[in-house]
């Protein structure tokens, strides 16, 4: 039966005192998993979360291109969001956040005319130089502030039009990953700001897409769905799909910052009387998303040098980062070596980084770790093809990842210090890695910096807070911002003040193009 019960309105509409307890459930895929949560705000003002539900996520080739498996993972957010059903007793927000670029292209009926390619698709390599032949490199990050990589949604679409040229006349919309189920489960289409922002196709001043760079590429404008801000109330789940899911009760999805950068650094735990401008922040997941959130964007030649983007996250602001390695490294040795160890998990990974002293570096952001066939393979490789001596054993080949990570993220610091004008003082560490003792602790030295490490789960607190300020419970962000900071403990690292950090990045950086360094 389709659910027909409102959230929290009135007759009239208008939001009701218990709004607050309403369920908030947060559908968040990730690059390698997908997982659905619960929350609750609850009569003391703390954020409760509770996994529900995950399921596996990731690429799968098909004719030597990398894809999405799309069925699989709107079949197994089906089966998530079924399961929590049966717990919900009343009315409840949904939000959804993902990855950025990757997108599905529909026809006019809404079926979609190919696969979902992924990010790390070979296709677009190289794709700058006919793109910048178009329009000029400082030109393009004017009107974007997007920086150089060639995930971007823009190359992807180009890499379209020069293999699939069919698909600009069969093709009526464009749908980035969150937006496309947001579509499937409420029939309506829009475009999320912080997600659209992604594609390389938003001018970050006005808040809104650039159809004169879309007209430059022969991209059809009728594409991109009309742009809305995080915190809005997109629809209620249809009543087909209320009925799929068995669902009881209506389901109002919200546009949160369906970014999961965007989301977590909507609710970074800044402390008390911090100054924004000498507290940066990483969102350490499969990728390193490392920045600070500004008023207003960069499009400065240094942050375009520096390559820099500009995300639009929540309430007006501008989340400037960089896209780095992360902790990809770690997951596709840990595939690679379980083929032969089976029972070895990221525990055993960490517990053996922290025991080793044996200290080496690469550069984490090389193209060979893109998409190896073997990532210790790819790592080993590349000190070996420079002469120098390679880590051998797992732990050697373990605590290099976080040695090399840590030694990037003092590389952008310092690129961050300088656009700025000022020094940084506290790092915060949101996501995945945020748990990872050993990397926290070594970021801290490695950058002299003191960290603060957690939520691990600032991308669904982020998402639920948004849906917070859609329902009118919390009047903005940063009164979300607060809640999540009271709902969940932090873990400090202190720099250990070791100068030979500063000579193993001295050492690094000599050699991170003609040669690898053994740590001493």
């Amino acid at each position: 039966m389709a659910a027909t019960d409102n959230i929290g309105l009135s007759a009239d509409g208008r939001r009701v005192a218990d709004a607050r307890a309403v369920p908030l459930l947060a559908l968040d895929l990730g690059s390698s998993t997908g997982r659905l949560y619960l929350g609750h705000l609850s009569a003391s003002g703390r954020l409760d979360i509770e996994e529900v539900d995950r399921f596996a996520n990731g690429p799968v080739q098909i004719g030597g291109h990398v894809y999405w498996d799309f069925a699989h993972l709107w079949q197994s957010a089906g089966a998530a969001l079924a399961k929590v059903a049966s717990r919900l007793d009343s009315p409840a927000t949904l939000g959804i956040d993902s990855f950025g670029v990757d997108y599905v292209l529909t026809d006019a009926s809404g079926y979609a005319v190919a696969g979902m390619r992924h990010m790390r698709d070979a296709r677009t390599a190289g794709l700058y130089d006919a793109v910048y032949a178009r329009i000029a490199k400082p030109e393009l990050y004017g009107r974007t502030g997007s920086m150089e990589i060639e995930i971007n949604t823009l190359l992807q679409l180009v890499a379209d039009r020069r293999d699939q040229p069919w698909l600009t006349d069969v093709a009526h919309a464009l749908h980035l990953a969150p937006d496309y189920v947001t579509h499937l489960l409420t029939g309506r289409r829009v475009s999320e700001l912080s997600i659209a922002s992604t594609t390389q196709l938003i001018d970050p001043v006005r808040r809104d897409w650039d159809f004169g760079i879309a007209d430059a590429f022969g991209i059809p404008r009728r594409w991109f769905a009309p742009i809305v801000e995080p915190g809005q109330i997109v629809g209620p789940v249809t009543a087909d799909e209320a009925e799929r899911l068995s669902l009881r009760h209506r389901i109002d999805v919200v546009a949160v910052a369906s970014h999961d950068t965007a989301s977590a650094a909507a609710v970074v735990p800044y402390e008390p009387n911090a100054v924004r401008e000498r507290t940066a922040f990483i969102s350490l997941g499969t990728w390193s998303l490392v920045g600070q959130e500004l008023r207003a964007p960069d499009l400065s030649a240094a942050s375009c040098a520096a390559n820099f983007t500009n995300e639009c996250g929540v309430a007006g602001s501008i989340v400037h980062h960089k896209i780095q390695a992360g902790l990809w490294l770690m997951h596709q040795t840990l595939k690679d070596v379980q083929r032969t160890q089976p029972g070895i998990g990221f525990a055993e990974l960490e517990r053996l980084a922290a025991a080793t002293s044996r200290r080496f570096a690469f550069d984490a952001d090389d193209a060979a770790f893109r998409d190896p066939v073997s990532m210790p393979a790819a790592i080993r490789h590349w000190f070996t093809q420079r002469g120098l001596p390679a880590p051998e054993s797992l732990a050697e080949l373990a605590r290099s990842i976080y040695d090399s990570l840590a030694l990037s993220y003092r590389t952008t610091l310092a690129q961050i210090q300088a656009l700025r004008g000022a020094s940084i003082e506290t790092l915060h560490i949101v996501g995945g890695g945020a748990a990872i003792e050993p990397l926290c602790q070594a970021i801290a030295d490695a950058t002299g910096v003191v960290v603060i490490a957690g939520p691990v789960e600032a991308t669904v607190a982020g998402n639920m807070v948004a849906q917070l300020v859609a329902r009118g419970v919390v009047r903005d962000f940063e009164h979300g911002r607060d809640i999540v900071s009271r709902s969940f403990t932090v873990t400090r690292y202190s720099p250990s003040g070791d100068p030979a950090w500063t000579r193993r990045h001295a050492q690094l950086q000599a050699h991170i193009e003609r040669q690898s360094v053994v740590l001493s």
